[in-house]
């Protein structure tokens, strides 16, 4: 269940249904994750990298989605050095979640000295000056601690987001990512409530890798393929008056350590066509990526839309084909 202000803000709110026995392993699964969340990482790390392997090898759907991407977008890697990048995302992607966890439960104070911020200079002057910001943040598995940590700070952050499937995991989730504060826009209600907050003086957290179909994306170069990618970041910029700066987490499992990368603000778009846009926005998840591959939801339909003519990947049934 929802609620809206007049900004078309979500708003996580309790029901009572979410006590129903049907919610019952739900809750048991969300109160292994708290418990897990309060356990020493260099303890839960280690399991948590074992269980998450073990289910990536169960989880064939996502596993092949995953295969199919890094199948297109590293054709020189060797199938084994995919299948392990495969296998380190599968490890690294309850790791992160949890630290998520551990950061709601126990609070920023508890965790600064594991997070380090590597151009945090970049976002202090952007603060100082009080300038409005679009981050653009690629799809990795430790994407919403970052927008935590900032508003921690006092530093709002706006969001846009999906709802998940099951209510309740969508309550508790969205309940996590605005424990201290910022607004979350629901992606069905448009564009618009998201400018609205930037130009009220919130942070806008931008993701540019999702696939929004070919009528107003752009076919532009993504690692060895291509991808349909949205120019909107141009557009935004432009009507929100804002600058944009790239920014992406990494969560090291060994360490238990996250590292918030942020690089310099994309000025040089302001005046830039819209394949130009499309191009730097994902030469920025390249620059990300390129590094840390594990950190990324590989197992999204990221090459779903393809030019005229030519069949989408996923439905390719000879590659990888289903067991």
């Amino acid at each position: 269940m929802e609620t809206k202000t007049t900004n078309n803000e979500y708003i996580p709110k309790f029901d009572k249904a979410f006590l129903h026995p049907r919610y019952w392993g739900t809750w048991l699964g969300i109160g292994a994750f708290a418990a897990l969340a309060l356990t020493p990482p260099a303890l839960r790390d280690p399991l948590l990298g074992k269980i998450g392997r073990i289910g990536g090898r169960f989880g064939k759907s996502a596993r092949r989605r995953a295969r199919i991407n890094l199948f297109y977008c590293f054709p020189e890697l060797s199938e084994a050095q995919r299948e392990k990048i495969i296998d380190d995302m599968f490890a690294t992607a309850p790791q992160a979640m949890v630290f998520m966890a551990e950061l709601a439960l126990r609070g920023p104070e508890k965790l600064l000295k594991r997070v380090d911020w590597h151009g945090e200079e970049i976002l202090r002057e952007m603060l100082d000056k009080k300038e409005r910001v679009i981050m653009l943040v690629p799809h990795g598995w430790a994407i919403d601690v970052p927008a935590m940590l900032l508003a921690s700070r006092g530093v709002q952050v706006a969001g846009m987001f999906h709802n998940q499937g099951n209510p309740v995991f969508d309550y508790v989730w969205n309940k996590v990512r605005l424990r201290f504060g910022g607004r979350l826009h629901p992606r069905n209600d448009g564009i618009k409530p998201f400018i609205k907050s930037v130009r009220e003086g919130y942070w806008g957290y931008y993701l540019p890798d999702e696939d929004h179909g070919p009528e107003q994306s752009e076919f532009v170069d993504f690692f060895a393929t291509y991808k349909a990618t949205l120019p909107a970041v141009g557009r935004l910029m432009n009507v929100c008056r804002a600058r944009v700066v790239p920014l992406f987490p990494v969560y090291n499992g060994k360490t238990h350590r996250l590292d918030v990368l942020v690089r310099p603000p994309m000025d040089d778009l302001l005046d830039a066509d819209d394949v130009t846009l499309a191009r730097r926005m994902n030469e920025e998840v390249e620059h990300f990526i390129g590094p840390h591959p594990e950190q990324y939801t590989w197992i999204l339909k990221l090459l779903k839309t393809r030019k005229a003519g030519e069949k989408e990947p996923y439905k390719r049934k000879e590659l990888y084909p289903k067991s």
